[in-house]
């Protein structure tokens, strides 16, 4: 016995180093790769407050404030402050962060299934295609979908104490269950449904309706509840797990007050629609993932009928054949419903952006699928004689061609211009590729090249307000100050209070070396405007503020202005800010105005 157990812990072993081998193999590459400019900057690079690593002021703040991230995620933003204060804005630091966290998290799934079911070989595998399936490679070489790995862990480690729990039941055990779930509701407050996937558990593999085996001893409400009918002792047992659940819901929603997108932009017949093709079009690219980008374009103006009927379709049926089997073969319905449900937060009947679907939302919904179709196709293999060692090596080669899909996938996330060329290859209308592809080459001084691609949004939508305020700029950049203006103007039609756009201009009227081309007047009415839109803790609006002031031969306004604008430079850390804006002190204090002869000094939205 003692033997046999030794034995098979090594191979546990044995296997945990594959699965770590596996997964540094397909995306070991992302440490030579950048940050991306899609919320890499808003969690790392940009994010004054992460950027300065551990703080009493930042860890507090991770808590308490949810901007810019628009997420209640104080552990995932702590992660990244720890990343910061070992790496620095190294990127290939928080790209192993993300690996290491990735690999680990595989390792526990591995270890709960194999704690769950004794299964060995079944439980390799499923942790074996969570490890390297090419939809997972978003969640892992995007440093801003951090959340997706640590959240992972801590859900992982839910599901182990729950089964720690349900084997020798006790209050101490239960009380770490809802430990380890309140810290994965801190890294993403998609675990919202863990509550309902432990009761999924509880029918199967763990089958406690049968003998829920709750707690014999302990407070009064425990002889209660072991006095009610079996159901409900399992539905109540989870009602604290509920209640934490339901303050993440609560953290989240107003965190996401801003973000959301309303029913007027996207109408909730759009949403249902585009909800039962994403839970159809999850399923397909979890057999076979190909096409897959960073971003795919909601589908405006709804979807056709036929596509609509046919997803419907497709979910009833298997809905049916899954409930129908329940008996014969429990892990189908356990596996459908998990995958199910874990998605409905992320469907998209509450939506946050404009994308259709996303490759990250599958990360842990991906993986009821996974059990349901290991367990079902070895269940088949071992009724035929020589079956199981073909489909061995069908899973052999299986996994080998997701490894060489997921590596190549990874690959298109060197950095942004790899990023979005691919998305515009493998999608159409999609707009969101176009104007970061434009921010990353404005950025990097290919101006043509980025107005082309913010032409091509505006094509598509006219009323894109910001991407016409990043048209101005890159026009501006390009000395077509006229242009540039009208582009704003027009901007300032749609959105009378475009604090980007009033910025722009003001900085124009006020600085311009050409007379002609000045106004004080409508310099300073512009100015006041912008920071009233953009709020006076904005030191570049403060800046434009300032300059206009000085147009006006209001110079002591102009210094005052200043130095609230170098305050705020300063404590962001801002330094070549703070250069110009004490130049621009020496400047007033002189009673000159400020000239721009190159006219740079402008703010686009990206």
């Amino acid at each position: 016995m003692i033997k046999e157990k030794y034995r098979s812990g090594l191979v546990q072993a044995g296997i945990c180093l594959g699965l770590v081998a596996l997964v540094w193999a397909v995306f070991g590459q992302t440490l030579g790769h950048d940050f991306i400019n899609y919320d890499d900057n808003d969690y790392v690079y940009a994010n004054e407050i992460v950027k300065a690593g551990i703080t009493s002021h930042g860890v507090v703040l991770a808590f308490l404030h949810a901007a810019p991230t628009a997420n209640w995620h104080p552990l995932t933003i702590i992660s990244h402050m720890l990343d910061c204060e070992f790496y620095g804005l190294d990127p290939a630091g928080h790209h192993f962060t993300n690996v290491l966290l990735h690999a680990i998290g595989t390792i526990l799934l591995f270890l709960l299934i194999c704690h769950m079911t004794r299964a060995l070989w079944r439980a390799a595998f499923v942790a074996a295609v969570f490890a390297i399936h090419p939809l997972h490679v978003e969640s892992v070489a995007w440093v801003a979908e951090r959340k997706d790995v640590l959240s992972g862990i801590f859900f992982m480690l839910t599901l182990l104490a729950y089964v720690h729990y349900t084997r020798q039941p006790s209050l101490g055990r239960y009380f770490l269950t809802s430990l380890v779930l309140l810290l994965g509701l801190m890294s993403k407050p998609m675990l919202v449904t863990t509550p309902v996937v432990l009761l999924l558990l509880d029918y199967w593999p763990l089958s406690r309706f049968l003998s829920p085996g709750l707690p014999r001893s302990g407070p009064n409400a425990i002889s209660w509840l072991n006095r009610q009918p079996t159901s409900i002792q399992l539905i109540l047992e989870k009602i604290p797990f509920l209640v934490l659940t339901l303050g993440s819901c609560v953290a989240t929603l107003v965190a996401q007050r801003g973000a959301i997108s309303p029913f007027k932009v996207l109408p909730l017949s759009w949403r249902i629609s585009n909800a039962f093709i994403s839970y159809v079009t999850y399923v397909w690219q979890t057999l076979a993932p190909n096409k897959l980008a960073v971003f795919y374009p909601h589908p405006q103006g709804g979807v056709p009928a036929w596509e609509l009927l046919v997803s419907v379709a497709i979910l009833v049926t298997i809905t049916i054949e899954v409930f129908g089997l329940r008996k014969m073969r429990p892990y189908l319905l356990f596996g459908w419903l998990w995958y199910l449900i874990m998605l409905l937060p992320v469907i998209g009947l509450i939506q946050v952006g404009v994308q259709a679907r996303a490759d990250r939302y599958t990360y842990l919904p991906q993986i009821g699928l996974y059990l349901a179709l290991t367990w079902m196709t070895a269940d088949l293999a071992a009724t035929a004689r020589y079956w199981l060692r073909t489909v061995a090596v069908a899973a052999t080669i299986y996994l080998a061609l997701l490894s060489w899909k997921a590596w190549a996938q990874t690959q298109y996330w060197q950095n942004s211009q790899t990023l979005w060329n691919h998305a515009l290859a493998v999608t159409s209308n999609n707009s969101e590729a176009h104007k970061n592809l434009g921010a990353f080459l404005l950025n990097k001084g290919y101006t043509e090249q980025a107005v082309a691609h913010y032409k091509e949004v505006l094509a598509m939508d006219p009323k894109d307000v910001k991407t016409r305020d990043d048209l101005g700029v890159a026009l501006a950049r390009l000395k077509r100050f006229d242009e540039a203006v009208e582009q704003w103007n027009t901007s300032l039609s749609y959105q009378a209070e475009d604090g980007n756009a009033q910025i722009n201009i003001a900085w124009i009227l006020a600085t311009a070396p050409d007379p002609s081309q000045r106004d004080g007047t409508r310099a300073v009415e512009l100015a006041e405007h912008a920071v009233r839109s953009l709020g006076s803790s904005k030191p570049q609006a403060l800046r434009t503020l300032a300059a206009a002031y000085a147009e006006n031969g209001r110079f002591t306004d102009a210094i005052s202005v200043t130095r609230r604008a170098l305050e705020l430079a300063n404590h962001g850390n801002n330094v070549s800010l703070v250069e110009e804006l004490r130049r621009n002190v020496g400047q007033f204090e002189k009673g000159l105005p400020l000239r721009d002869d190159k006219l740079a000094n402008f703010h686009g939205r990206h």
